[in-house]
């Protein structure tokens, strides 16, 4: 599982949607979660890079992984899914921090049909605030964008939350530029 980690990871680099050590990726595992390690660069996953935690409760290798894993056990236990990745995607920090509302409304065609709104929830990085919030939006949305730092997204497998990354990175991004050329 660990080389499906990796391979996300360094889709995520090369396409431009996290910065080398900035983000998480996570897979469900019954009870357990395999997530990347703080500060691991993610585009060099490797076997040791990736550590398993329990789902349920806090243990002893959480102080080795990542940062968010309070957030990713959160969706874990609130929602169906079975995959995350955290990035912390530009186009989408830049919309978080220019919305007035609690979401953006995408203008492109892709993002109104496959995301409708995008959610943009606050708190601070890896506290039970931002954990809860973010839970609570991914129970009924695909993917949001956590205020100033970046998108969560959510699948089956890691594909799919790579392509809702995508999605909603496109989407801000259209709407970044959509948004300048109308002033």
């Amino acid at each position: 599982m660990w080389q499906e980690i990796s391979r996300i990871g360094k889709k995520l680099v090369e396409h431009g949607l996290v910065e080398s050590h900035f983000g998480n990726i996570s897979v469900r595992v019954g009870s357990k979660m395999l997530i990347t390690r703080s500060g691991c660069p993610l585009d060099e996953v490797t076997e040791s890079n990736v550590v398993e935690i329990d789902v349920d409760n806090p243990c002893s290798m959480d102080i080795i992984a990542s940062s968010e894993s309070i957030v990713h056990r959160e969706i874990y236990k609130k929602t169906s899914a079975l995959a995350i990745i955290h990035a912390h995607c530009i186009f989408a920090v830049t919309q978080s921090l220019l919305v007035d509302t609690g979401s953006i409304v995408p203008v492109d065609s892709e993002g109104k049909y496959f995301l409708g709104e995008i959610p943009v929830v606050k708190g601070d990085i890896g506290t039970q605030e931002l954990a809860y919030n973010t839970a609570q939006a991914l129970g009924k949305f695909k993917g949001l964008i956590v205020y100033s730092h970046g998108t969560f997204a959510t699948g089956k497998i890691l594909d799919d939350a790579y392509v809702t990354t995508t999605q909603i990175e496109h989407s801000c991004k259209i709407k970044y530029w959509y948004d300048m050329a109308k002033k």
